[in-house]
This record gives structure tokens, sequence and C-alpha cells, in this order.
């Protein structure tokens, strides 16, 4: 999924390589990493466009299709629920960076949302 992650989310064939069926796969991954697989894609992606829009001239438009979103209006809406601002917001308020992808990318990447517990007391 992080290298494909530009490619559609078949979660079928996700589970398949794992031997898993799709929903027990789902259950799993989510126990896991404390999102379903396509919220992880969709944040994968959202992180690649960061750098995208940071780093590039390219049109957000074009950022949008080229991480793997096939509509700007899930883009945008995507983007701001795990950035907290729009693409263009972003990209105004972050200038390219002169540090090594890697630690860029460790110290950027957005976080899942933290799991509430939910306690009767």
């Amino acid at each position: 999924m992080d290298r494909a992650y530009a490619q559609p989310l078949d979660v079928r064939a996700v589970a398949a390589v794992a031997h898993l069926s799709p929903a027990h796969f789902s259950r799993r991954f989510r126990g896991v990493f404390g999102e379903t697989p396509h919220r992880y894609l969709q944040r994968r992606r959202v992180e690649r466009s960061m750098f995208l829009l940071r780093e590039t001239g390219r049109s957000v438009t074009d950022v949008c299709f080229d991480v793997g979103f096939s509509s700007l209006g899930t883009f945008s809406r995507t983007f701001r629920e795990i950035v907290g601002q729009t693409p263009s917001g972003y990209r105004s308020g972050h200038r390219p960076v002169g540090v090594p992808h890697c630690a860029l990318m460790a110290n950027t990447r957005p976080r899942a949302a933290a799991t509430r517990s939910s306690s009767s007391g």
C-alpha cells in the first residue's frame, strides 16, 4: 500500500496477499494501525501531496490526481480533515525545505486520529 498509494485500493487483493478474508483483514488492520485500510491509504496520499505542494509548482488539481484521488472535492476535503487546512492554504504557509526527504517525512507525517476509548465512569 505504501509503494502503490496512487493506485486504487483493492482490499480484496491486499487481503489475499495476507491470506485473510477482506473483512478479517480490515478488522485486523484497524486493530494494528488504528485506522481502516482506506483511511491509511488516504493519509499516505495526503502525506505525498504535502510534499508535492511544498516542493513543486504543480497545480493542486495535478497533485490531486498524481497521488491517486479521482475527485478534487474529495481530495480537498480529506486533506483538510487530515492536515487541518486546505491544500492551497498549506502550500502558501509551507515552502521547500533543505533537509533530507526521510527526515522531513518523519517530522511532518500526518498522524492517525487518536481513537477514543469509551469509559462509563
